[in-house]
This record gives structure tokens, sequence and C-alpha cells, in this order.
């Protein structure tokens, strides 16, 4: 057995997340080498890019206004009131705030440019077929994966190492997760408002390719691509991997002041670094043939990635002495997270039946694929919720008998590793995730660059992947959610107790459902991700409806639009994309910030349990059924026009068409911004546990 210090480990990490950043950098010179020659791709690429950065700098102008309103509410209050005396620690927990926000809108930036570069030549790259197009598409994807991860391992170790203080995490991960969720949701209502509205009015009214120039919304479309679903997916994961780091790091520290050493702290960031390394290893060895199926090349190389961790964190748990038993809850987590993944798949790929009885119901009209698909939604529910159960209680078994003295608190420090252990190939994930948009645009860019039919073929199956990947990743980073706050719940319980010792009053141990405070807010936890999901979806539906009104005065007033002739207004509908989506996208988040401090100065830290109980279950039922009901009728429609049950501009096409239009907020918009939700009530409750505790009505 080998010693080796947190310190060291910490050190250790740093190095790893500059190993991947070298990467990253190489990555992204590969992807700019690719050459692109067609002056209209360049053209739009750079419509695209400019709307993009155009979109990012207002959205991160509106958060900066917010972040500097909580941040002075941080240091006034956290994590004790300021007139207590304690400045430093205020301080402390301030800058670690601002660090977690300033890192997550880096991601979000990084992912834009990578995928606006990328997207241009992965469209070049089909003209000489499918294996130089993926690898582009991919490995403009894989900037973002090690960029986003190398970013929060770094951050986590680098505020660990200076402050060795679990709450300024905490802090750290709230900046991280606020921005997230703000991020997510206004690049959700911006991608889906103008992927509604070209959609409606180019394929149902007109009857006009998706991606066709004639369309003043395209170009709308493939920036919300951008913005939706590579800055606010890179923040979103950013979000999730620090808040699991970050959960467990609290219960680690507890657990190490009470046993003595720094073991526990080490394993965490030793298993996180790891799962780093073996994302590098997992990208390097991605690859397709001439001919090879770029779904199969994208799972194989999660399964790839999954083997190398799980070898990685066995030799160094043997080699450095660490508890079995706790390496076992981090690889249940890892294994129930592929899972879980190949679970969504069979509900949205387009290769399995449940997309091919959509895309029949279809051809009875949209009703019936409306009621299909959200039935075959509902269904999907059950394996991941299921398998966040078996994942939390197999974790919590097993670590249980570590210490009969501390039995809960090892318990829960299970829970915490095993969503350490199924975000620790996130690299991977947002590598495939990002891959999605990138070849969803490069199709997009194709089509405007007249680049032939089988150019078009070759970006259709590549955008076809990405959609089934993304409906997995999507299903995966959800299920690491839930698995993350119920280890966040448990680092609330580790900061009320800390409080309720210095405080000389009873601590928590746990939430009795019959009580009435917590099951008063367990009703409104419940309530509040249906709010927080109709509130975002409203957005995007006046914001599309502002959006139609405006591509049919384009198409009525401009002569020889329809016709081809003339060229539409582009920065029309980018622009109402981008003002509808920053007046959105505030309101929706503050209502489920906001409902977490009522509820916890009404009913105290019992009430808070409860809350944060129901939405947990609430926004992980939500989430999981709106990923997986949009990313099936996304296919379904797919399906339908790769000449299917009539082909496009068939009766069925129409209708499926219909259903995608439905299932566009419901995946891009309200799903995965969910799961962002959660995470930030969660924390807003760990940081606020000692204000609960000592003021509250009741």
């Amino acid at each position: 057995m080998v010693t080796i210090s947190a310190t060291t480990i910490q050190i250790i990490s740093v190095l790893i997340s500059i190993l991947a950043f070298a990467y990253a950098a190489w990555l992204f010179m590969w992807v700019k080498r690719q050459p692109s020659s067609n002056a209209r791709i360049e053209q739009v690429g750079a419509l695209i890019r400019d709307g993009a950065r155009t979109f990012l700098r207002k959205e991160y102008l509106v958060l900066l206004r917010f972040a500097i309103v909580a941040g002075i509410f941080i240091f006034i209050f956290l994590p004790s009131p300021i007139w207590n005396g304690n400045i430093g620690a205020n301080l402390i927990m301030v800058i670690a705030y601002f660090a977690g926000t300033i890192f997550s809108a880096i991601a979000g930036k990084i992912g834009i440019e990578v995928a606006t570069i990328a997207n241009i030549k992965s469209a070049e790259a089909a003209k000489k077929g499918i294996k130089l197009s993926f690898m582009a598409g991919f490995r403009g994807g894989a900037v973002m994966g090690m960029a986003v991860v190398g970013a929060s391992l770094m951050g986590v170790a680098l505020v660990y190492l200076l402050t060795q203080d679990g709450t300024a995490l905490l802090g750290f991960s709230f900046g991280a997760s606020s921005l997230a969720l703000f991020a997510k949701a206004g690049g959700g209502i911006f991608t889906k408002t103008a992927d509604i509205s070209a959609d409606l009015t180019g394929k149902v009214e007109l009857g006009i390719p998706e991606d066709d120039p004639r369309n003043p919304a395209v170009i709308a479309d493939n920036v919300g691509d951008n913005v939706g679903d590579v800055a606010g997916m890179g923040a979103d994961l950013f979000d999730s991997n620090v808040a699991s780091m970050a959960a467990a790091l609290v219960m680690a520290s507890a657990l190490d002041k009470t046993v003595g050493g720094t073991t526990y702290v080490g394993m965490v960031f030793c298993y996180a670094a790891l799962g780093l390394l073996a994302s590098i290893i997992g990208v390097m060895c991605a690859r397709i043939g001439k001919n090879g199926n770029p779904t199969n090349a994208l799972n194989s190389s999660t399964y790839i990635t999954t083997a190398i961790y799980t070898v990685l964190t066995a030799i160094a748990t043997a080699v450095l002495g660490y508890e079995w038993r706790i390496w076992g809850a981090c690889i249940v987590g890892l294994l129930v997270g592929v899972v879980i993944g190949i679970a969504t798949d069979y509900f949205t790929d387009d290769s399995k039946k449940p997309v091919h009885f959509v895309a029949h119901a279809s051809k009875s009209g949209p009703a019936f694929t409306i009621l299909s698909g959200m039935s075959y939604g509902l269904l999907s529910v059950l394996p991941a919720m299921i398998g966040i159960g078996i994942s939390a209680l197999a974790a919590y078994k097993l670590c249980e008998p570590i210490n009969p003295a501390l039995s809960t608190d090892f318990a829960m420090f299970g829970i915490s590793m095993a969503a350490v252990g199924m975000l620790s190939i996130v690299g991977m994930i947002i590598s495939n995730d990002a891959y999605g948009p990138i070849v969803d645009n490069a199709r997009g860019l194709a089509e405007m660059g007249n680049l032939g039919d089988e150019v078009l073929e070759i970006t259709d199956q590549l955008d076809s992947a990405g959609n089934t990947v993304k409906a997995v990743t999507k299903g995966f980073s959800i299920a690491a959610a839930g698995l993350t706050v119920i280890a966040l719940l448990g680092a609330f319980m580790s900061e009320v107790n800390t409080a309720a010792a210095e405080m000389g009053v009873a601590g928590l141990t746990g939430f009795d459902i019959l009580n009435p405070m917590v099951f008063f807010g367990l009703l409104v936890g419940a309530a509040i991700p249906a709010v927080f999901s109709a509130m975002l979806m409203l957005g995007v539906d006046r914001n599309a409806q502002r959006m139609v009104a405006e591509i049919h005065r384009q198409f009525n007033e401009i002569v020889g639009l329809r016709e081809g002739k003339a060229d539409p207004e582009y920065n029309k509908c980018i622009d109402i994309a981008t003002a509808g989506a920053i007046r959105e996208l505030v309101p929706a988040g503050l209502v489920a910030i906001i409902a977490t401090l009522c509820v916890g100065f009404i009913g105290g830290v019992q009430a808070i349990g409860g809350f944060l109980t129901g939405n947990i279950v609430s926004g992980l039922l939500l989430a999981l059924l709106m990923s997986n009901a949009g990313g099936l009728w996304d296919n379904a429609k797919k399906y339908v026009e790769s000449g299917h049950e009539g082909g496009k501009n068939s009766e069925a096409h129409k209708a499926a068409v219909v259903g995608d239009t439905v299932g566009d907020p419901f995946k891009d918009t309200a799903g995965p911004s969910l799961n962002t939700q959660i995470t930030v009530v969660s924390l807003v409750a760990s940081l606020m546990s000692t204000l609960f505790l000592a003021f509250s009505i009741f």
C-alpha cells in the first residue's frame, strides 16, 4: 500500500486538468486544419458564429447583473450574517461563488467558438465520405468535453486547496449552477423558438426543405443549436460535475474530521481525476470506418471509457489502500448510468420499435403522434427512476457497514460517490453530446451550400446518430443529477447538523413524512418543477409566435423570396429569438430560488427537507419524460423523412413534424433545464441551512 496525501492528489488533479486542456488545444488545431473552400458555407457559417456570439454576449451581460446582486447577498449573509464578525469567511464564499460563475461561463464560450468552426469543417469533409466528417464533428465536441471537465476538476481542486472548506465548495458550485440554470433556460428558449418557427412555416406551410436558405428562420435555427445545445449544455454538465464533487467533498471532509486523516477527501479527487484521464484515452480511441455506423462509434467509445475507468480506479484502490466498498458504490453509479443510457436509447433510437410505432401512428394524424409519443415517454421514465433508486440503495447498503458508529454518514457518502462515479466519464458524455449540434449544423450548411444529395445523405446519417446519442446523454445527465441531489440532501443535513451543534440545538436524523411541516415542503417542492417547465415552454410559445409573424411578413413583403431570387432578412429572426430568450430566461429561475427561500423561512429545515425530496422526485420524472418523448418525436419525424410510412410531404410526415414541434421545447428547453433547477435549489438549501435553522416562522 502506498500513502499519498490528499494535497498531493489535488495537485495531481490540477496536472491532469492541464493535460486535458493541452489535448483540447491539439484537437481544436486538428479541426481548424481541415479544409473548407465553399464560399457560401463560409458566409453562412460566419452568420451563425456572429449570431451565437451576439446572443452569448447579451445573455452574459444580463447574468452578470444577477451574479453581482447574488454576490452582494452572499457576502452579507453567507455562511453567516456579516454582523457576526466573520467577514473573512463571507469574503471567501463570495469569491468562490464568482469563480464558479466565471468557470461556467468560460465553458459555454469555448463550446461556441469550437462548434461554429467544426460545423463548417464537418459539412465540407462529408464530400470525402462519412469517416472524416464524423471525426471533424466528434473532435469538435471533444474539445468541449476536455475543456469543461478540465475546468470543473481544476476549479474544485484549486478552491479546496486554497480554502480547505467544504462550504466554500458549495459556493463555487452554486455559482456554476446558477449560471447554468439561466444559460440552459435562455439557450433552450432561443433554439426552440427558431426551430419551431422554421419547421411550422417551412415544412408544414410551404413544403420547403428543413434548411432551405429561403426560410428567414433557418440561420436563427442553426445559431440556436449552438447557444442551447452547446453553450447551455456545457454549462449544465459543468454544473452537474462540480455539484457531485462538492457534495462528496462536504461529506468526505466531515468524515475525515471525525475519523482523522484526509483519506476520503483524497479518494474523491483521485476518482474524479481518473475519470478525466479515462475520458482523454476514450476520445483518443474513438474511430469510424469508411462505411461505419456513427451511432455504434459513439456508443462504443463510451463503453471503452467506462471499462478504462473501472480498471484505473480498481488499481488506485488497491495501491492506495482505499475502501473497496466505496469503490463498489462508485462503479455501481457508473454502470447504472450506462444502463439508463441504453434504456433511453431503446425509446429514442430510430432503429427501435417505439420510434417505428409513433411514425406509423402519424399516418392517422397528429393527435395520434402526440398520444403515442407521450405514452412511450411516460413508459421510458420507469427504467431510469428504478436505476437511480437502485444505485442509491446499493451505494447506501454497500457503505453502511464500513463503520458501525458512523453508518449513516458512510452510507450517504457512498451515495455521493455513486454520483461521482456516474459522472466520472462526463468528458466522453459531453464529447458525444456536443457532437450532435455540430453535425446538425453541418447538415444545414451542406444544404445551403448545395453540396449535393450524397453529402446530405451522409450528414443526415451523422445527424440521426447525434439525435440518438443526445437523448442517451440527456438521460445520463438527468440520472446523474438525481444521484447528485440525493448526495446534496446529505450535504444539507451535514451542514444543518454542524450549525445545530454550534447553536446547541437538536440536529437532523431524517425527515418524517407524517410531520405536517415536512409534508407541506414536499407538496410545494413537487409543484415547482411543473411551474418552472410551464414558464419556459410558454416563453418558447410566445417567442415562436412573434417569429412566425415575422417570417410571414418577409414572405409577403420581400419580392422574389419564395422563388429564391431575393435573400431573406435573417438578422430580424435572430434578433427576435435573442430578445425573447433574454426576456424570458430570468423569471423561471428566480421562481425556483425564491420558492426555496420562502419554504425555508416559513417551515425551517424540516420543511426544506420535504421540499428537496418533492423537488427531486417530481423534477426527475418530468425531466426524463420530456427529454425522452422529445427525442422520440424528433427521430420519428426523421424516420418518416428517410422514406418510411409515406416519406416526405406525406400525411404521416406532416403529423410527425407537429409531434417534433411539440417535442422541441420538451427535450431542448424544459427537460434538460430541470436537472439544473433541482441542483440549484438543493445548493440554495445547503448554503442557507444555518439561516433556515435560526430564522423561521414555525
